[in-house]
């Protein structure tokens, strides 16, 4: 048996890799993906578009205004003179935040009274928006205190709050993407192959030499699926790489950890492909059945939308996806170093949906043969 197995592995090996579209789509690709999507996926605001308008044109309210400039996020990019024109920049798209200076700035902190600065902020991108007001608070803030006017600023509160983030200090949106595009990388690659390679068989004619050869369904099977493993556990290590010494993302936890969570994950994710496979008859219906399932898969994974904001239902279903139970593997390696004794439950979620989906398609796949 495992000598039938170990010829059958090698067969596939070697019809892979002497295609070279093939190659190119095991190796480029997913490194492609993942340096597109890791500067694309981002939360991160570091520019933001303004318009500032000051009606007041005093020293005091230009240094007001330089003090946005000077921290590095915000950018002036059109001008405007009157409320019209701050609408048809916002309108427009060509800023999303405009800073409007009134009359009296310079008087009124003189004075000691509480001066007026209107912020308008284009809240389309809520996300954006809320990061935005954050920034706008905290320049007001220490503008106020450097000129002792705590009038202009929040109010404050007698309590000393000091905010001390965990696993990700820095706070990059990057450190906690770029290991979610990992996974899904991987996902689309594996399912992509395996869906596939069934039926390559049957297109090219030579599924019936397998089915007359000694072979057994489990045998064919096995052969058929560990190779694209094996090649899915590699484009893993490679993209690995890409994301720590490329992206500069640590990974806190074990090697071990992690690609014992990418097998099981695996299990999973070729049982699928296995599964479209036994009802596809050209590849693009396998590659249209792939997609089919991949896309509910991201969307439902918490990968895009937290979980937790979903309706009751959609959370329930999401514990039959699998990229949900990897996601909290490769995140909590890479980010808070923990082991098997945190991870376990998302191993074993993972192992019985592996276990399930595997058991439907080796039935299928054999009552197909037959």
């Amino acid at each position: 048996m495992f000598e039938r197995i170990r010829h059958m592995i090698r067969k596939e090996f070697i019809q892979v890799l002497r295609d070279k579209r093939l190659r190119f789509f095991i190796v480029v690709p997913p490194v492609v993906q993942l340096l597109v999507f890791g500067y694309v996926v981002t939360m991160d605001v570091n520019v933001v578009p303004t318009v500032v308008v000051d009606h007041d044109r005093t020293a005091t309210s230009r240094e007001f205004a330089e003090r946005f400039t000077a921290s590095g996020y915000f950018v002036i990019t059109a001008a405007a003179k009157t409320e019209r024109d701050v609408r048809a920049v916002l309108d427009r798209g060509d800023a999303v935040c405009a800073i409007q200076i009134d009359r009296g700035f310079d008087r009124d902190l003189r004075k000691g009274m509480q001066a007026s600065v209107q912020v308008v902020l284009d809240g389309t991108d809520s996300n954006t928006a809320s990061v935005v007001m954050g920034y706008v608070n905290q320049i007001v803030e220490r503008y106020a205190r450097g000129r002792s006017v705590p009038k202009l600023a929040v109010v404050q509160t007698p309590v000393d709050l000091r905010m001390r983030a965990w696993y990700n200090p820095d706070l990059r949106s990057k450190n906690y993407n770029v290991p979610g595009v990992m996974a899904t990388v991987i996902t689309l690659l594996c399912l992509m192959l395996t869906s596939m390679s069934v039926v390559r068989e049957r297109e090219m004619g030579t599924m019936e030499q397998l089915m007359v050869s000694p072979l057994r369904p489990v045998e064919l099977m096995l052969g058929k699926t560990i190779p694209f493993a094996v090649i899915s556990v590699v484009d893993m290590l490679l993209v690995t790489v890409v994301g720590v010494f490329w992206f500069q993302v640590p990974i806190k936890g074990s090697l071990l950890v992690l690609f014992t969570g990418t097998s099981f994950y695996l299990l999973s994710v070729l049982g699928v492909g296995l599964f479209i496979s036994t009802f596809a008859r050209t590849q693009q219906q396998a590659l249209l059945s792939t997609i089919l399932f991949y896309m509910p898969n991201i969307l439902l994974s918490g990968f895009v939308f937290p979980i937790k904001n979903m309706p009751e239902l959609f959370q329930v279903l999401t514990f039959g996806i699998p990229l949900r139970y990897f996601l909290i593997i490769i995140r909590g390696v890479f980010l808070k170093g923990v082991g098997f004794g945190i991870l376990w439950p998302q191993m074993a979620g993972l192992f019985v949906i592996g276990t399930i989906v595997i058991t439907l398609s080796a039935a299928r796949f054999r009552k197909r043969l037959q």
